[in-house]
């Protein structure tokens, strides 16, 4: 297959959902999955196209009670070119003699190719190649190319180009008894000679959204003259083209489209603009060349590559490493910049968990910060825009400052939803994870790791410090003091293991003193202390005025700095919560000998009528996240400001305990384990990244990633190569290094933005080299074994590791 190309040789329709998922084409405005042209929505085939941060609210009637869920919407298929040959049936690959079968996602290009071979009942045998894309450079169009070829006979072909608006929400199982009707048609009707246009318009969000084709036609190569006829219905409209081909000839078809909404930018009207920008678009040749152009420059910023020492020809993780770029890419891009958007966990590229935004961020963010950190920045804009409405949401449950949801959608209310569906039980059983208030420290550490890297203090005096000082509010707020242990706590929220919302038999939901929610809201204090301090004197002044911090709050928040509540239990161990020791082992050789897989327990024990609350077993990484997020030396500086110790011996230690005891039910778990083990068990580490990377592409979940990827881990893999293993960081304004490279690794290569400088960074066994390659300003500085040097121009320096 190579390192740039997704190859599948065989049709697999039990298969056909994973590769619709890994297959979907997008540039940052918009994606649609990879499903073929000729297919319908149904057990085998899902062709959804998702505009970003497109969403529409409806209601359900579950179990007599009301339920309300906001969902990314799944917009008008513009797909579909179905084909018939001799006035026949329409063409069918799931139901048609296949004789030859190759498709390729070319990831270099950003280019879908399919090219096949048939025989139909009468033996009539016809081949059919398609290109596919969704452009880059111009993030309103889109286009297809089929061509069709008779192998042994000579008759009509009939081609039937559509835009269906009749589409619904039915792309995850455990949804579909929910409402999912999102879309009222507003208009059909022509585009031209030989165009297509449907406009529609969201149910309840009220955006309109317009999508124009145009189709270009040849026999051969040479034009041909037919407009076709206009076929209009309530919610489709189509156009039907027929051609005389004799055998041996090509017909081929070009569909170009242009989508656009009723929030974009500098337009008259979505409708209007459709039409005008399918009219004025290029061919489909020329869309080709500026689509790779485009992806070509993309590259040339966020490639990665890295050597392996021993080879093997089935060695699959260089390509898979740039499959979950290329994802990346296509979900938050350039064309990010100028959109309200976030990042959703699961791309554009389906509707599991409705398409909103989580904490991901936090593993996403790395990798842009040291490539585009302006796409950083545009979507920590999206949280900014969102904080007065976490303001409302503080204030409605009692606290101060700012609030942010778990789960984020159009206007940053709470989209958790309230109940959810246990497919193995078939029950609707009670969803507590909106209390996992920790989603607020991932937004502030984020803002502070964004200006750490970027140094961008516009960004950080207008909008950052405001965000980050109102989520220490919200910290300091939500912290109560215990008068019989002097210390403050937290109580009645859930850390980022979801396996644990309440102790056993309790009532209410909620656990006391998790120690990363702590843990992260102390550091937050810290930040807010010190942002304070560095923003310009005249922001600060205008600052505490504009949201009435006083002196008092400022001393409370050194207070809680130096008095939160850290359980621990066995004399070493962190208490994941306060406790957690009470709880139950649990028995893993017996279930995974009786279910084999058993990353989802929750599941499981739910449907014996058991619950995760009862053992000492977690869905993923909890404690180990501040191994993740911070260097032994932060923690035991932040340990020790609280008056804990935290001893090198103990870090390993937890990591021991805790990886015995976690079953890797989330996507992100693999991932964290393997980083925090990167220096203490080098083999382990290498094995738990090569899952973590391929967590998507062989679909370790069993059946989560048909329902949309898993960005988070995408990136989070993506970034133990970039930061886990050659030690990169950013503090004080030096790029540090600091290389582990495990025994399988011979050496990684990558470009990186810092600062306006860009590096070429070559980390091999015993050398390290930072080649500068172009420079805005005179020098960067780079940190290695505790040394400092300065490069600029076009310095190479080479390191001995």
């Amino acid at each position: 297959m190579g390192s740039w190309n997704l190859v599948f040789n065989t049709f697999e329709p039990e298969n056909e959902p994973l590769r619709e998922a890994l297959c979907t084409l997008g540039n940052g405005y918009f994606a649609t999955r990879g499903a073929w042209a000729q297919s319908d929505a149904g057990d085998v085939h899902y062709p959804g196209t998702y505009l970003a941060c497109l969403y529409n609210r409806l209601k359900t009637e579950i179990k007599g009670r009301t339920i309300e869920n906001e969902d990314l919407v799944n917009i008008p298929n513009w797909l579909p070119l179905r084909v018939r040959i001799l006035k026949g049936k329409w063409f069918e690959i799931s139901k048609s003699e296949i004789l030859d079968f190759y498709q390729e996602l070319d990831m270099k290009s950003g280019i879908l190719l399919r090219n096949l071979s048939f025989r139909d009942v009468h033996g009539h045998e016809t081949r059919l190649k398609e290109r596919r894309l969704v452009h880059m450079k111009y993030p309103h169009l889109a286009g297809i190319e089929l061509c069709i070829k008779p192998l042994n006979w000579t008759g009509m072909i009939e081609i039937v180009s559509a835009i269906d608006g009749s589409v619904t929400n039915s792309g995850v199982a455990r949804y579909r008894s929910l409402n999912g009707k999102h879309l009222k048609t507003e208009e059909t009707g022509d585009a031209g000679e030989r165009g297509i246009f449907l406009k529609t318009r969201t149910v309840q969000s009220d955006i309109s959204i317009a999508l124009a084709a145009d189709h270009s036609l040849y026999l051969d190569n040479s034009p041909l003259d037919t407009k076709g006829e206009l076929l209009l219905d309530e919610n489709i409209v189509a156009r039907t083209f027929v051609a005389d081909v004799p055998s041996g000839s090509e017909f081929r078809i070009e569909k170009t489209l242009a989508l656009y909404n009723s929030r974009d930018k500098a337009i008259s009207e979505c409708g209007l603009q459709a039409k005008k920008a399918v009219s004025r678009a290029p061919s489909f040749d020329k869309l080709v060349t500026e689509h790779d152009l485009a992806w070509k420059k993309l590259w040339q910023r966020f490639e990665m590559s890295f050597v392996l020492k021993n080879a093997q020809k089935n060695d699959d993780e260089s390509l898979i490493l740039n499959m979950n770029i290329f994802h990346l890419l296509q979900t938050i891009s350039p064309n990010s910049i100028d959109l309200d958007t976030g990042v959703p966990s699961r791309g554009w590229h389906g509707e599991a968990y409705r398409g909103h935004i989580f904490w991901d961020e936090l593993f996403i963010f790395p990798f842009l910060n040291m490539r585009i950190p302006e796409i950083t920045r545009s979507l920590l804009m999206y949280r900014y825009r969102r904080l007065d409405e976490a303001r409302h949401a503080a204030v409605k449950e009692g606290f101060k400052g700012a609030m942010y949801p778990w789960q984020s959608g159009s206007d940053g209310r709470e989209e958790s939803q309230k109940l959810h569906l246990n497919p193995k039980s078939g029950r609707w059983i009670p969803d507590n994870s909106r209390l996992q208030r920790h989603v607020n420290a991932a937004i502030a550490y984020n803002v502070c790791k964004y200006y750490e890297v970027t140094g961008d203090m516009e960004f950080l005096s207008s909008y950052g410090a405001e965000m980050v000082i109102e989520i220490a509010r919200f910290w300091a707020d939500i912290s109560t003091y215990n008068d019989k242990t002097g210390r403050y706590e937290i109580l009645g929220v859930m850390g980022p293991d979801e396996y644990h919302e309440a102790y056993p038999g309790a009532e209410k939901p909620g656990l006391d003193n998790n120690a990363y929610t702590n843990v992260m809201a102390v550091w937050v204090l810290k930040e807010a202390l010190k942002i304070l301090q560095i923003i310009p004197e005249g922001r600060d002044h205008e600052l505490r005025g504009k949201i009435k911090l006083k002196q008092e709050e400022l001393e409370k928040w050194k207070d809680i700095g130096k008095k939160m509540t850290i359980a621990f239990h066995d004399g070493s161990i962190i208490s994941q919560f306060e406790g957690y020791e009470n709880l139950k082992e649990f028995q893993w050789d017996e279930y995974k000998k009786k279910y084999v897989d058993i990353q989802r327990l929750d599941r499981i024990l739910e449907a014996e009528g058991d619950s995760t609350n009862n053992y000492r077993a977690s869905k993923q990484a909890d404690v180990l996240m501040l191994f993740y997020l911070f260097s032994a030396e932060e923690l035991e500086s932040l340990f020790e400001g609280l008056g804990y110790s935290l001893t090198p011996d103990m870090i390993p230690e937890n990591i021991e305990y805790y990886s015995k005891r976690t079953s890797h039910g989330s996507s992100l778990s693999r991932l964290v384990h393997s980083w925090v083990l990167v220096r203490s068990q080098r083999e382990k580490s290498w094995t738990l990244f090569k899952e973590a990377l391929k967590s998507d592409y062989s679909d370790i979940q069993g059946g989560t990633t048909p329902e949309g990827i898993h960005l988070g881990a995408m990136a989070g893999s993506v970034n133990i190569i970039q930061e886990a293993y050659t030690g990169l960081e950013t503090r004080e304004n030096v790029l540090w290094f600091n290389c582990c490279l495990p025994d399988e690794l011979e050496k990684i290569m990558m470009n990186i933005h810092y600062r306006g400088h860009d590096l070429e960074i070559e980390v091999a066994c015993d050398r390290l080299t930072v080649k500068s390659l172009s420079s805005v300003g005179e020098h960067v500085r780079v940190g290695i074994n505790e040394m400092i040097y300065k490069i600029g121009g076009k310095e190479t320096i080479t390191f001995d590791t």
